[in-house]
């Protein structure tokens, strides 16, 4: 089933994550796909379609989140190849993890720098 939310987030999803966000939404599929239906809707429909931030701005914004959490490496390495995606710079994104240091400790920071420095690897940054 599909709507005005559904496709709007589509289109949102495809711009920022391409293929890797396809993938999360299909990897859903057999196990809960009204959480993959909800992923598209919410997170990507009406969140990320919001209009007073900038992709850019976002994609920081939740590269710190997930780094300062400490616990959420696939959804990171996800949101890195996002951030890349969408024009944030490799060195953004090492300041950004850098600065999580102060809120978050060096345990954090690391596990992000590691996320980092594989997805900068597989895609030769």
């Amino acid at each position: 089933m599909t709507n005005e939310r559904y496709e709007r987030g589509l289109a949102k999803l495809n711009e920022i994550d391409g293929k890797a966000g396809q993938e999360v939404v299909a990897a859903l599929a057999d196990i809960a796909p009204d959480f993959g239906r909800m992923l598209i809707e919410f997170g990507f429909g009406d969140m990320y379609s919001r209009p007073t931030l900038d992709l850019r701005s976002k994609e920081i914004a939740v590269v710190a989140a997930l780094t300062a959490m400490g616990t959420a490496t696939p959804q990171l390495k996800v949101h890195l190849n996002a951030a890349l995606n969408v024009g944030v710079s490799r060195d953004e994104i090492v300041e950004t993890m850098m600065l999580m240091t102060l809120y978050a400790g060096f345990p954090a920071a690391l596990n992000g720098l590691f996320a980092a420095k594989a997805v900068f690897a597989e895609r030769g940054v």
